[in-house]
């Protein structure tokens, strides 16, 4: 089963990743203070899918392209029985019926500075399965 998720093109040092990937829908919505990244105005968000036997591959492009010269940023994809979260050098797959899984990718997102209402794919939330 493929994986869906979302990519923010401003994170990434090299978008060629963009071509790799099909995107479904692109939206730009504008920065504010919440979102903690004064150094952008808006952002770009990229819907897109990810074959199943391509999604390690991407998911390691991915982790390598991730700009961390203003903070951490992560990226996720998923499907019905797996997730994969992605930050700058790290990638995990979580299996989604496993909160404890969810809780050690939060407890290392928090150890990187990312607030943790933006770490927001626990099970414990109530649409943690879209």
């Amino acid at each position: 089963m493929n994986f869906q998720g979302t990519i923010i093109e401003e994170s990434l040092i090299n978008k060629d990743i963009l071509e790799k990937v099909k995107i479904l829908d692109t939206k730009i919505e504008t920065v504010t203070e919440e979102h903690h990244t004064p150094h952008l105005k808006q952002w770009t968000l990229h819907t897109v899918e990810i074959p199943e036997n391509e999604i390690q591959e991407i998911a390691e492009k991915i982790s390598q392209s991730l700009d961390i010269s203003h903070g951490n940023w992560y990226a996720d994809f998923k499907n019905d029985q797996f997730h994969y979260i992605i930050f700058r050098d790290k990638v995990f797959k979580v299996n989604r019926s496993e909160k404890a899984e969810y809780d050690e990718v939060t407890k290392y997102g928090i150890s990187l500075g990312i607030p943790d209402y933006q770490l927001d794919f626990s099970p414990d939330i109530k649409e943690w399965k879209r």
